[in-house]
């Protein structure tokens, strides 16, 4: 296991640099408005790409991960990392005339990067020796966190300090991540990990109902997770009228750090992920249902940043079931699980955001926002959050069956 610490560190940096991938446009979205004239709806268009991506290639790595050479794509994930967000620091010098196809390409690059990290990261850990494989995952995932926590104030604090039309110093900061990453995977002996031998092997395995029930555990974890990271920050202004900048620091990020808190708690001391995801999803259905209907600001904002910790095991501990459920499916079900957790970010906040605008403009919603003194858009996100909790709420029942059912039963073939 001492033989494999130089792995686990770049391993530990590829995740760092998926948390930069996906937070470093969302801080920027102002900056590339003010600046740039972006609109709204192309500056969304960006996220949606992020997730796109990624999705796409956790998908060709479901079915094709056999015609991969998988050590070399895993040394190339920084690699593509480094390469998007150079292209994306360049845009304004590479495309003068329209900054977004740079912004675009870069995107593209580094959202495929993170597809890469997703798919490969975990079962690269998962196939390193370890007393605790369990707490190994949880360790790997808590370092996501903590980037996200990291690229928020960083980022916060740069644009406040050195101004937004400097925004390419703030990616080219941060590129140094994925640059110490490549020099740490270059010289790395990484482990054997195990793929499908042809797509036929992968097609068997789609007929297995534990398969989906996995993927349906991380999509609904996924959107969990994703929905309160992207919309706590406006939430928190929007509907509890806290002042952005505070809303930025003690949405996502409080949010970010009791993510983080949660998964280092469960890599030093956890055990049960059954029971762990369980109850994690029953605190995010009250946390959710907390934030949506609460009239007090301070006890709205707690909320949303104590949803983090409820929901810190859910993707990671899905993995965690998944993996114990097939032990030598490798890179195939990580790819699986993967588009699942990603499919749950993407359907989660979009779903939000549709159900904000449409009780916003409702009657329904004009009418219940001038009974409750609030503006229309105030009910239409406290709505969204109640939609949210939806997620949560069904998690409940699908992880009680998995405890009831999977935790004393031997693992699939």
């Amino acid at each position: 296991m001492k033989g494999f610490k130089r792995v686990k560190l770049a391993c530990y940096s590829a995740n760092i640099s998926m948390s930069i991938v996906g937070n470093l446009s969302p801080i920027l979205f102002l900056t590339f408005r003010s600046l740039y004239g972006i609109s709204y709806t192309l500056l969304g268009l960006l996220v949606l790409i992020n997730f796109v991506t990624q999705l796409i290639i956790d998908l060709i790595f479901s079915f094709f991960s056999h015609k991969f050479n998988i050590q070399l794509a895993v040394k190339m994930t920084p690699v593509l990392t480094l390469s998007g967000l150079i292209i994306f620091a360049l845009s304004p010098f590479l495309f003068p005339s329209n900054v977004y196809i740079g912004l675009v390409i870069g995107t593209v690059i580094f959202s495929a990067s993170g597809g890469f990290a997703e798919v490969l990261i975990s079962p690269v850990i998962a196939a390193i020796p370890s007393e605790n494989p369990e707490r190994e995952m949880s360790k790997l995932h808590s370092i996501y966190a903590w980037g996200v926590v990291g690229v928020i104030i960083i980022g916060t604090l740069f644009l406040l300090g050195l101004g937004g039309e400097n925004w390419q110093y703030l990616a080219f900061l941060f590129a140094i991540v994925p640059f110490l990453s490549i020099i740490l995977f270059a010289g790395a002996k990484l482990p054997e990990l195990e793929t499908p031998k042809k797509v036929s092997g992968a097609l068997s395995m789609l007929k297995r109902r534990d398969l989906w029930i996995c993927v349906l555990c991380i999509f609904l974890g996924g959107a969990a997770e994703c929905t309160m990271a992207q919309w706590s920050s406006g939430y928190i202004e929007m509907a509890l009228g806290i002042p952005k900048v505070w809303g930025d620091i003690f949405g996502v990020a409080l949010f970010g750090l009791m993510l983080g808190l949660g998964r280092t708690l469960y890599s030093k001391y956890g055990k049960n992920i059954e029971r762990v995801l369980f109850l994690g999803a029953i605190g995010a259905t009250l946390c959710y249902l907390t934030a949506s209907i609460s009239g007090v600001a301070v006890l709205g904002l707690i909320a949303c940043a104590f949803t983090g910790f409820c929901v810190s095991m859910m993707w990671p501990g899905s993995l965690i079931v998944a993996e114990k459920r097939f032990p030598s499916a490798g890179v195939f079900i990580f790819a699986m699980m993967a588009a699942g957790g990603d499919l749950g970010a993407s359907v989660g906040p979009q779903l939000i955001g549709i159900v904000t605008d449409a009780i916003s403009v409702s009657t329904a919603g004009i009418d219940i926002a001038a009974r409750l003194s609030l503006s229309p858009e105030q009910v239409g996100m406290k709505a969204g959050m109640l939609i949210g909790m939806l997620f949560c709420l069904a998690a409940v029942f699908v992880y009680l069956y998995v405890m009831k059912k999977w935790k004393n039963s031997e693992k699939g073939n």
